[in-house]
This record gives C-alpha cells, structure tokens and sequence, in this order.
C-alpha cells in the first residue's frame, strides 16, 4: 500500500524521541503529467531518484482490481493506517491510498488541482477552512446518514461539509521539568517571566491548530475592545517568550521532550494519544478561561475521480464504527452529541465536564483570519523581543 505521510506527527529520526505514529516514508512529489497523486518513498534526493520513486509508484499501484480512494488528510500516519484497515476491511473491493500533510497544505492542495482533482475526500481541518473550500467551490454536496445527529453550527446546510470531531486546543508542558501545580493555567500565564526563551510553537502559517489559537486571541481584543490591537500586542509579547517556531508537530513533540522548550499550546487529542501510547513526559492543561472548540470536518472533493468510494468512506467515519475507533483509539471527540459518554475513554469523558468553550465568531475567523496571521508573519514573527 501506498502512502505520503507528512512530516507533521510522523517524522523519526535516529536518535530522536520516537513520534506516536513510528517512523515516516518521506514525501514523493507528484512529477509532471502524473494522473495520481504523490505516493511515497523519495529521500530528499536528486531528481534521479524521483523518477525511480515514480516508476515504483506507477508499478505498486497497478490494477488489481479495486478502487482507488485518495484522502488528504491531517489525521497523522497511525490513525490514517487503522481507518485504512478498517475500512478496506469493510469494503475490499477499494484501496485506499492516504496522503498525510497540514490542513493548510490541504486546501492550498485542492485548490491547484481544480482543474484536475487528484483527491477523493478531505478529511480533517478546522470547519473554517471547509467553509473557505466551500466557497471556493472545492466541496461536492453529499449528506451521509449520521448527519442527522449534528447539531446546525456542525454542518454546511448545503451538506458540502460534516464535522466528525470537536478538538479542544490546550497548554501543555513538560512534565519531567514542570510540576503540575507549577504548569501554566491559562493563556495569560504564558506571558510570565519565568516562560521567557521556554515557549515552542509550531509554525502558525502551516497550522491550522495555531492559526486558530492565534486568532482566538485577536478575536477576543475585537470583542473587549472594538479592535485587533490589544491582540497583536499579546501575540508580539507570546512572540518574545518563544524560543522556536517548530516547522511539525512531530518536532514539537521531541524538542518539547527534550527539554528545549517546556510550554508549548497544542490540540487535545493529540496530547492525550502521546499520554497513552509513548513514554514522552508531556501533559496538559485545559485553559480555565475558555478555549476553542474546533469543529473538525470531512468532505468530498468537487470532481473526485471516485465519488461511490468517497461517499462511502465518509459513511464510515462519521458512523458509529468509525467514530468510536477514532475516540477510543485516537482520543478524538465526537461532534455527534448522540454518542454515550460512557462510551468514550476517561480522558474525552473528563474533558467534557472540563472544557470552557470560548465564544467565536467562526465567520470572523474564516474571514480575517488570513489577514490577521499576514499581519502577524510580516510585524510580529520574530520581532517581540525587539
């Protein structure tokens, strides 16, 4: 089977603290004229080595009879590998091939292939990013049977977008060098004295997960202030405390274990998936003063090459099966308010009773939020300590 894993939560390097998801095949670009997407398997090498990777790529996928079903996803190589054989276990006559990269990388993806689309099914990024794809025309309609257990504000009401899960975003530290009664409590803590230099964020301008926090915070200044300003300058003092912005998440987990930054602000699933399945010393806090709840969606691409299979897959993530493998093995949070809480792991159970939502205006956000993190990028990166 072939696969592209991003560096984002799968990458593993010798000697390095071992990412939850194990070691990644490095990413093989599309070469020109190709009808599929990008497989796997090419070293960051010369471009001999692309074309041999290319030629494999073309033989490992030949036609054995199945269907091919390309998703782009964030979801990271260990959770796209169990739906993989979930699903093909379901359904044998599809083969599903998985391209893992950033929720950004995803639209900006979908929106150089209009004319040609290579994906199926997007799967994974903040609601936001699927109300821009769907007015930009990438999203095909189609409303699967567990639809009807969404609440409104969880679905396009035209069905081009569905949410799967909600995805707390929290602070999280290093527990072998932070106590936990010592562990920032809110997001204001973080401004303090003692995290100056101990801060590691993962690029804002990649994440989807950072451009929601980032905006969070100047979206409180417009609501408290009538303006962005008081926002910007929280950001450009985050800014002066941060040591490194993490080019992945997989990165951000093995400096974090290292000790080369102690704080860092992450989603909650992915936290709680390190807790259960690795030796990293990293936990996290729920921000006391309200934190985002981000819808996390699924879509069929606008021309799949394969819409029977695409619409399928979706019918199996967001049923019952799927969303139960993803939050009793993947700690992800169902939108779908039907399912029992005792259903669910301890930690996703906690953290309902826990969670403080923050008011948003996701139109807002889906609106300004590239403008803001421009702004940001070209004023602030780099320049709070100045």
């Amino acid at each position: 089977m072939l696969h592209t894993d991003r560096s984002d939560r799968t990458a593993r390097t010798s000697g390095d603290v071992a990412a939850p998801a194990g070691r990644a095949r490095p990413r093989l670009r599309r070469p020109a004229g190709a009808g599929r997407p990008a497989g796997a398997r090419r070293p960051r090498a010369s471009w001999r080595a692309a074309a041999a990777a290319a030629l494999a790529l073309a033989a490992c996928t030949g036609d054995d009879g199945r269907t091919p079903l390309v998703v782009y996803s964030p979801h990271g190589r260990e959770m796209l590998a169990a739906f993989e054989r979930r699903f093909e276990a379901m359904r044998p006559d599809i083969d599903l091939q998985w391209i893992d990269m950033g929720s950004q990388e995803v639209l900006d993806r979908l929106r150089s292939e209009r004319a040609n689309p290579q994906a199926d099914v997007w799967w994974g990024a903040p609601a936001s990013m699927f109300v821009t794809g769907a007015a930009e025309g990438l999203l095909e309609p189609y409303a699967p049977a567990w639809a009807a257990s969404l609440p409104p504000e969880m679905k396009d009401s035209a069905a081009l977008w569905h949410g799967t899960y909600i995805t707390p975003e929290v602070i999280a530290y290093n527990t072998e060098a932070v106590p936990a009664a010592e562990a920032p409590r809110d997001w204001d803590d973080l401004l303090e004295p003692r995290w100056k230099g101990q801060v590691l964020i993962r690029d804002p301008l990649a994440s989807g997960t950072m451009r929601t926090i980032f905006g969070m915070i100047v979206h409180r200044s417009i609501r408290e202030t009538g303006d962005t300003a008081n926002g910007m300058a929280w950001l450009r003092r985050l800014d002066a405390q941060t040591k490194e912005y993490v080019l992945n998440p997989t990165l951000l987990y093995q400096k974090l274990a290292r000790r080369e930054g102690l704080v860092t602000l992450w989603a909650m699933p992915d936290i709680e998936e390190l807790k259960a399945k690795t030796g990293l010393p990293i936990d996290y806090v729920i921000p006391t003063s309200g934190t985002p709840l981000v819808v996390d969606g699924i879509a069929v691409v606008k021309g799949a090459p394969n819409p029977e299979a695409a619409r399928a897959f979706v019918d199996f993530v967001g049923g019952d099966e799927g969303i139960l493998l993803a939050a009793r093995d993947h700690f992800r949070l169902p939108a779908r308010p039907d399912i029992p809480d005792d259903a669910l792991p301890e930690g996703l159970r906690r953290a309902k009773h826990e969670l403080v939502a923050e008011p948003l205006d996701w139109a807002m956000l889906q609106e300004r939020g590239t403008e803001w993190m421009r702004y940001w990028d070209e004023n602030i990166r780099g320049r709070g300590g100045k």
